[in-house]
């Protein structure tokens, strides 16, 4: 990609990702982050930018699998219903499953709760060369365990080291963490798909009325729409403690999908494009043995 290409390209996405993007710089206010911003488009061109944004991710996809030195994390974070599942399955419609890893975190099991609780987000990071997607991460531990209290004394922390102090030192320890991630060549992405109530209300309707979506739906759900508040705070407290120039979290607008994935889209192929991923070049050596190789392969017909 050439320099006024790229330069092109970066000025046309940065509309899509600047406004949503925090990274702890000034202050933070969950409430100045509009849920139903549209950017100025209509699902039509909406689906021009996503469709462009597929073929671009596509190819820095295969450029950072051949280059084999960074690797990517993305996570998707959001209230039920926010559409984290098909966002990730629209955006990456196309790319190679092979250069992708895709991880949903739900309650954490009994072998999992033996260890910390960055552990089995560790053994889950993507390997050089691949993009990992953490559908939930390891933010529920500052999220759901901080709703619901209770959660801790199934996670067999010593009870001394649950101090008035605890959210906070995790949030020094995804910090370290992300830092010592982005330090070793993995470029991290966080997304929080910032849905409104209202919102969430029609899509679990439409999850309720349609039988195909029917498995979607769990009491659950409505037990914790009724903490939305809480959920809330906790998620201002999380993004602005968290946010770093190294690990970004997005605010996207979720009330309307098809623009929180022209958000997400963007801002993952402005992420890769800065990486200026290239195919590797064969050296002089190999391009010598290739020669010999093409003449003996062209010399079987002749035999």
């Amino acid at each position: 990609m050439s320099k006024k290409s790229s330069l092109s390209l970066s000025a046309e996405l940065k509309p899509f990702v600047a406004p949503f993007r925090y990274d702890g710089s000034g202050k933070f206010q969950l409430k100045s982050y509009k849920t139903d911003e549209k950017g100025g488009l209509d699902k039509e061109k909406a689906e021009k930018i996503l469709e462009a944004n597929r073929k671009r991710l596509n190819d820095f996809q295969e450029k950072l699998y051949a280059q084999d030195r960074w690797s990517v994390l993305l996570i998707f974070q959001g209230m039920d219903a926010s559409g984290k599942d098909s966002a990730i399955k629209s955006i990456f419609e196309g790319v190679n499953p092979q250069g992708c890893d895709v991880h949903s975190f739900k309650q954490p099991t009994s072998h999992e709760l033996d260890h910390d609780f960055l552990w089995r987000s560790t053994i889950a990071l993507p390997q050089r060369g691949r993009i990992g997607i953490f559908n939930r991460s390891y933010y529920e531990e500052c999220l759901v365990t901080r709703v619901h209290p209770e959660i801790l004394a199934n996670e067999k922390i010593p009870p001394k080291l649950i101090s008035k102090n605890i959210w906070q030192e995790r949030f020094e320890d995804i910090a370290a963490f992300e830092r010592y991630l982005a330090r070793n060549g993995t470029v991290i992405l966080k997304f929080f798909l910032n849905v409104s109530k209202q919102e969430q209300r029609e899509r679990f309707l439409e999850r309720l009325d349609e039988p195909s979506k029917n498995w979607k739906f769990s009491m659950g759900d409505i037990t914790e729409r009724a903490l939305w508040t809480r959920y809330m705070a906790v998620y201002q407290d999380i993004v602005r403690h968290t946010s770093t120039a190294l690990a970004p979290w997005h605010v996207v607008p979720a009330d309307h999908k098809w623009f929180a994935r022209v958000v997400i889209g963007s801002a993952i192929v402005g992420a890769l494009e800065k990486l200026d991923l290239k195919f590797p070049r064969a050296d002089k050596a190999s391009l010598e043995e290739f020669k010999l190789v093409r003449k003996a392969l062209l010399n079987e017909d002749k035999g």
